[in-house]
């Protein structure tokens, strides 16, 4: 009896993305050729790997194979990201291991997604919590993110050495360590525990109380919760706060406050029509 896709799921989605792509593109010859694709001797000389073992990856024999194949393998067929956790997760039943990548902005899409939420202040944060990308209620009713240098945009920052952030909080003692235990779980996640490494130092040197709260190593998610603000000209005002890793990104995560009564909705948007 034939295997089928259910026997072998590695095997089978290996052959499918081999078949996929061009030899000419390459640098193999397209002619003579019995089936599309690459052959498997192709992929195994892309990946530097034997190409007998390759054969037993895609026929199902030979036991799994290590991280440092698969992402060899990945690379030899040109997998995006998403097929490349999806190699994985049938490989050895887990997703890779997270290496940080810088974030570049937003796209346009996102963008415009976060312009049309008008009373509901939103953002886009990195790893490191550096705000990348807002809409004007979270520039009014949170910070103005435009008026600050690219470099001082990191919350964390804003947290401990804004004495206006600071004073805005109803408990801040709270807030400080909430931020500080879901920021470290972030960073760990995100594989970036060597890049927050400059801004944990400047902070630990720049306030005692977060080298205080860093030391505790205490980690939450950051998940929802209700977000209780002292506004300047709003006075006191509360949000339903909710946060979303932003699909195919998930070195950014998107975090919306939306108004927690009709009330607090109509003093956001009074506030942005003047």
């Amino acid at each position: 009896m034939a295997a089928t896709p259910h026997d072998n799921p590695l095997g089978f989605y290996l052959k499918d993305r081999r078949t996929r792509l061009d030899p000419a593109a390459f640098g193999f010859s397209g002619t003579r050729r019995r089936t599309p694709g690459l052959r498997r001797e192709e992929v195994a000389q892309r990946a530097n790997i034997s190409p007998t073992w390759y054969t037993w990856l895609e026929q199902g024999r030979g036991g799994a194979p290590s991280a440092d194949v698969l992402d060899r393998i990945a690379r030899a067929l040109m997998l995006t990201e998403v097929e490349r956790e999806h190699l994985f997760l049938l490989g050895l039943g887990r997703p890779p291991e997270v290496h940080y990548k810088p974030a570049e902005g937003v796209t346009p899409r996102l963008q415009r997604l976060l312009d049309a939420l008008d009373v509901s202040p939103a953002l886009v944060k990195t790893a490191l919590w550096d705000v990348v990308a807002w809409n004007r209620a979270a520039a009014v009713v949170l910070t103005d993110y435009g008026a600050l240098p690219p470099d001082q945009r990191n919350i964390l920052r804003m947290i401990f050495l804004d004495p206006r952030v600071r004073a805005a909080q109803f408990d801040w003692d709270s807030v400080a360590r909430f931020v500080v235990s879901a920021f470290r779980a972030d960073a760990a996640r995100a594989g970036a525990s060597a890049e927050v490494e400059p801004l944990v130092a400047e902070l630990c040197r720049l306030s005692p109380e977060f080298d205080t709260m860093w030391r505790d190593n205490d980690v939450r998610t950051y998940g929802d919760g209700i977000k209780h603000l002292r506004h300047p000209i709003l006075g006191p005002i509360a949000f339903e706060y909710s946060s979303f890793v932003v699909d195919g990104r998930p070195d950014l995560t998107m975090v919306v406050y939306n108004p927690a009564t009709a009330e607090d909705g109509d003093r956001v948007r009074s506030l942005l029509d003047q």
